[in-house]
């Protein structure tokens, strides 16, 4: 656990952090997230939240937060992919050291009230040779991460191949797991958006147990042709029941008895005509002639000849009523017969459109059973009135009934077929949606079959359980080192406790008020608690020329609490172990020289013999900043690769909340606020309208433009004119832009005389004014105004291009 501490990736309920997000604030120019380096420094003004800052890192140290934070969250991210959050304060794994007014509260009680004492702490004493040469050779066993020797030499390297053991499989696992991302939802391709068996919840986890469904033995894969089949079951949509077929009734087998009975039956004239009964032909022509003569003629219409008398009376003996009634009985079946046959055709219409696509097959061969039996039942009919035309040309003479083959049985056989498809097409209806819901799933699981085996899936994950053995055993090879190292510290620790001497602590902090800062007659001194009982302890008391002190100054307090952190960093539980170092603001209410001197100190003791993890400097103090610009920013990485460990931030507030955000080059690289002020000032004067990437810099628009006035005028009317006068000098003869100058400057900067201001919405407009007003007036002085232009990295004057485009305009 634990490593550099790469961001603070959110605070919120704490203090001016309320909705604090590093990945938006915290970006370098090219649109990038920034990240803490080895050494940081951070600047912001008073207020603006930097000891807020500290007191999360404190809390790493102390494993506690204050519980004057309602509901405090925040949440820090480490290199090797730990988090530390308030619920998890003690894991990661990491010796922090903070300096703010915390650890003075804490540790310093004297400073807050002279009655008290300081707590003490234990450094190295140095009168058992014995066992310093044991903690030696301990400590050369132990090794050093700078140089990746010992056993912390073991550890990092078994840390480093962990690393990259648990890369590759990362790396192998993201890869897997961004096929089956995409195999899943990505937009156009995916199974999520598929229109035929697509899921619109569908994701990565449903498409795992899809792959572990068709990798079981059970699962078989589809065929083309079932595949073919499940698309054309999905295109169906749901049809209107069929109706059932008209029976058929057909009329065949008594037709066929009837035409047997006729065409067989025996009947006689009663007094024939042998010629007639002789002659078939003629006899109808006779019988059709007679139509044509009797009761109409008397002379023959053929030959013209006289008609004899008794020539009816002779063929009405011969064509009698009997054989009359036979005639009409054959006509009326003849009759029957035609009728039956022009029913035919329309019997059964079967049409695949009222049918699903999957009946279709059993449709075509129906239309051919039914076209093919519907053919041979009318040649039967064809048949029997063949038969009957016959009988009825020769009424007088049976004939012997040739029955067809029927086919009546078979006609029936294609509706009964008939009915039973459309009763499966109507159930199919009924339980169409359950049969598209297994299709879906059906074409799903092919689809996923066909995926995985186009991966190689089984591979892959072959792959990926191989490289996490590996990485299991690299991970299991770390903790052994760390085992050791861990036991080697604790009997280190073991024989330090046997050398802690708490006296050398106030000699410790003595050493650095001297030699850095020059207080001879201030110091600390180590007084026993109890003289008779030598395990009783020591406690510290400032003195000054060897007398308990009093009344001390805000400068000494300042350099004595500081002085007593830089020596605590030599404790038994702190020196060796490369701890997280955050020190906020520790040149409150020192002159310039101990500015210098604390920096001096910090460089000394911390930098150079490179005593940190990781090393966080906070200030309001831009003096500092410009010592702190010295530290050196290269570093001996691996492989002997210098590498930049150093980076500066900014601590912004904007009202009530306050960010992080990179520093601005020139404060980073000029360190004066001048320049920030007029910055500050100048987008106030471009900006084209207020939003929330702007808002603070209205906001704070009268303090900025307050100070910087104040700068720029003392150094402009150095010879001692009060503010007012130095505005209407500045201004000229025209008193308006000075008035309004000054009424901005002090009613948003100190809400001077006017309360209810600070309720009130920001007047952008005049304030936009104002800041024209003053760049205008800077700029009669071009070679400053260029040279100010160019410390805050702008080459194109937008004000003078808004100024070009007015007169063109003009």
């Amino acid at each position: 656990m634990g490593g550099e501490v790469k961001r603070i990736e959110s605070i919120k309920n704490m203090a001016v952090f309320q909705e604090f997000r590093w990945a938006s604030s915290v970006r370098d120019g090219g649109n990038n997230i920034a990240e803490f380096k080895k050494i940081n420094i951070l600047y912001g003004r008073n207020y603006s939240g930097k000891t807020t800052l500290s007191r999360i890192f404190r809390a790493l140290e102390t494993g506690s937060i204050s519980d004057k934070y309602i509901s405090p969250e925040f949440k820090l991210s480490f290199d090797d992919g730990s988090n530390a959050t308030p619920n998890s304060l003690n894991s990661h794994g990491q010796v922090v050291r903070v300096f703010n007014e915390d650890f003075v509260r804490d540790n310093l009680r004297f400073i807050v009230d002279d009655e008290q004492t300081i707590n003490s702490f234990a450094i190295l004493g140095e009168d058992n040779a014995k066992l310093e040469e044991e903690i030696e050779k301990h400590e050369a066993e132990l090794g050093s991460e700078e140089d990746r020797s010992g056993l912390l030499g073991d550890l990092l390297g078994a840390e480093d191949k962990f690393k990259e053991a648990r890369k590759t499989h990362g790396d192998k696992l993201s890869e897997l797991e961004g096929k089956l991302r995409d195999k899943a939802n990505k937009a156009g391709t995916g199974i999520k958006h598929n229109k035929s068996f697509g899921d619109a919840n569908y994701n990565v986890p449903k498409l795992k147990t899809d792959i572990t469904a068709v990798t079981r033995d059970t699962y078989s894969p589809l065929t083309d042709e079932q595949v073919g089949k499940f698309h054309d079951l999905l295109r169906e949509e749901p049809k209107p029941e069929i109706p059932e077929s008209s029976p058929f009734n057909l009329q065949y087998s008594v037709i066929a008895s009837k035409a047997k009975e006729l065409i067989e039956k025996k009947i006689q004239a009663s007094d024939p005509i042998q010629e007639l009964l002789n002659d078939a032909a003629l006899a109808t022509w006779v019988r059709t002639g007679r139509g044509h003569h009797q009761g109409k003629r008397d002379q023959c219409a053929f030959c013209g000849s006289d008609l004899p008398p008794d020539l009816w009376e002779k063929l009405d003996k011969h064509f009698n009523q009997e054989s009359e009634e036979f005639r009409q009985a054959l006509d009326n079946l003849l009759g029957t017969i035609e009728s039956e046959r022009s029913r035919v055709p329309n019997l059964l219409k079967i049409k695949n459109s009222d049918f699903y696509s999957n009946f279709t097959t059993d449709l075509d061969f129906l239309v051919e059973q039914l076209s093919t039996q519907s053919t041979s039942y009318c040649a039967g009919l064809d048949s029997i009135k063949e038969q009957i035309e016959h009988r009825k040309d020769d009424i007088f003479t049976p004939l012997e009934f040739d029955e067809p083959e029927s086919f009546e049985d078979a006609l029936n056989a294609v509706r009964d077929s008939f009915e039973q498809v459309r009763n499966e097409s109507n159930q199919f209806t009924a339980s169409l949606s359950a049969d598209q819901s297994e299709a879906r799933a059906a074409l799903r699981l092919h689809e996923v079959h066909t995926f995985i085996n186009d991966i190689k899936y089984e591979g892959e994950c072959t792959a990926i359980d191989t490289l996490n053995a590996a990485m299991g055993k690299a991970e299991e090879a770390k903790n052994t080192a760390k085992e050791k190292v861990d036991s080697k510290r604790a009997k280190i620790n073991e024989l330090k406790a046997q050398l802690k001497d708490e006296s050398k602590g106030a000699d410790r902090v003595n050493d650095y008020l001297n030699n850095f800062f020059g207080h001879q007659s201030l110091s600390l001194k180590a007084i026993e608690e109890n003289p008779e009982d030598v395990s009783s302890g020591y406690r510290f008391e400032v003195t000054r020329d060897d007398k308990k002190a009093f009344h001390l100054s805000e400068g000494e307090c300042s350099l004595i609490a500081f002085c007593y952190f830089m020596a605590k960093l030599e404790d038994i539980e702190t020196k060796g172990n490369q701890p997280i170092i955050w020190i906020d603001d520790p040149i409150s209410s020192l002159d310039a020289n101990h500015i210098f001197f604390v920096y001096s100190l910090i460089n000394a003791a911390i930098v150079k013999p490179k005593n940190f993890l990781q090393l966080f400097i906070s200030t309001h103090n831009l003096d500092f900043l410009k010592y702190l610009k010295r530290i050196s920013n290269d570093y001996k990485g691996k492989g002997n690769k210098r590498i930049k460990i150093r980076e500066f931030f900014l601590v912004e507030r904007s009202g009530d909340a306050s960010q992080i955000c990179l520093m601005p080059g020139y404060l980073k690289n000029y360190v004066t606020e001048f320049n920030y002020l007029f910055h500050q000032i100048y987008k106030c004067a471009t900006a084209e309208s207020i939003d929330d990437g702007n808002y603070h810099e209205f906001y704070n628009f009268g303090n900025n433009a307050r100070k910087f006035l104040e700068i720029y005028l003392y150094y402009r009317y150095p010879n001692g004119i009060e503010g007012d006068d130095k505005l209407l000098k500045f201004f000229g003869e025209d008193s308006i832009p000075a008035i309004f100058t000054d009424r901005v400057n002090n009613e948003y900067s100190h809400l001077c005389g006017v309360f209810e201001r600070g309720a009130s919405p920001i007047e952008v407009p005049e304030m936009k004014t104002v800041a024209q007003q003053i760049i205008s007036k800077i700029k009669d002085d071009a070679d400053q105004y260029s040279a100010l232009l160019q410390s805050i990295g702008v080459k194109d004057d937008l004000l003078e291009k808004d100024f070009n485009k007015t007169q063109e305009a003009g």
